[in-house]
């Protein structure tokens, strides 16, 4: 299932492509070996508080989000092989393409709604 989500605080969409990583294998996994993420799309991890970027091609933008949806911690663009820091607050991480929270002046606080992605033709 694919996930919409929406920055409630400032009236943005931040994704409609998003996927969803629950299982520890596609926790695991998440972006690794993507050569691309484009405007829409996303990935959010959960439970998580902590990410690396090992092995990724492409920066991305991070978001730790606690359990109501609020941003505890943001990294824009972070580059391939790198390590955040551990958001003892934070309950998932949303990844999105690099750009997308300057883009739509998404800041520490806001708060992010899920909802289900509308499936074309249903």
């Amino acid at each position: 299932m694919r996930w919409k989500v929406n920055n409630e605080t400032r009236g943005r969409l931040l994704a409609d492509r998003a996927e969803r990583a629950a299982s520890f294998v596609s926790r695991f996994k998440g972006l690794m070996g993507r050569r691309s993420l484009v405007f829409g799309e996303g990935m959010h991890i959960v439970p998580c508080n902590s990410i690396h970027t090992f092995f990724m091609r492409i920066p991305i933008d991070v978001v730790f989000l606690d359990p109501e949806g609020r941003i505890v911690k943001q990294i824009p663009a972070m580059p391939a092989w790198r390590m955040s820091s551990v958001y003892f607050k934070a309950h998932s991480v949303l990844e999105l393409p690099a750009g997308t929270l300057e883009a739509s002046q998404t800041q520490e606080g806001d708060r992010l709604v899920f909802e289900p992605a509308t499936q074309p033709g249903g």
